[in-house]
């Protein structure tokens, strides 16, 4: 599945999840309702998934967290927050290099339509 179709396909999915619940809640409620329609569509993903720090020749588990790693080849890093800020694109663009993943998709369901919320990164 190419980048704009799963993307796509996620963001679908999140819309449904934000068209239920709406905003207001914490991010860990999105990301298991976002798992379960993830799951619903027959897209394989990770939640959590651990990214070490790579320093020389050594692998350090530093406590660096995907919310949703999809086809090992998307990072979805949720919010649920006022407004995303440059502190959050900075951590999906070091997690993106961490992972050595391309693609990115930043969504915080703290929003009164969700499409307001939805940020692309290609590295």
């Amino acid at each position: 599945m190419e980048f704009d179709e799963l993307s796509n396909k996620v963001i679908g999915s999140a819309i449904e999840v934000h068209k239920e619940l709406g905003p207001g809640l914490l991010e860990n409620t999105y990301k298991q309702c976002l798992a379960y329609e993830l799951s619903e569509a027959g897209i394989k993903f990770q939640i959590e998934a651990e990214i070490p720090v790579k320093y020389k020749e050594v692998s350090i588990a530093c406590g660096y967290r995907i919310d949703l790693l999809v086809e090992n080849k998307l990072i979805v890093e949720l919010k649920s927050v006022e407004k995303l800020n440059s502190i959050h694109e900075a951590q999906i663009l070091t997690y993106m290099k961490l992972a050595k993943i391309n693609t990115g998709l930043l969504i915080n369901f703290n929003e009164k339509r969700l499409r307001n919320g939805i940020r692309r990164f290609v590295l």
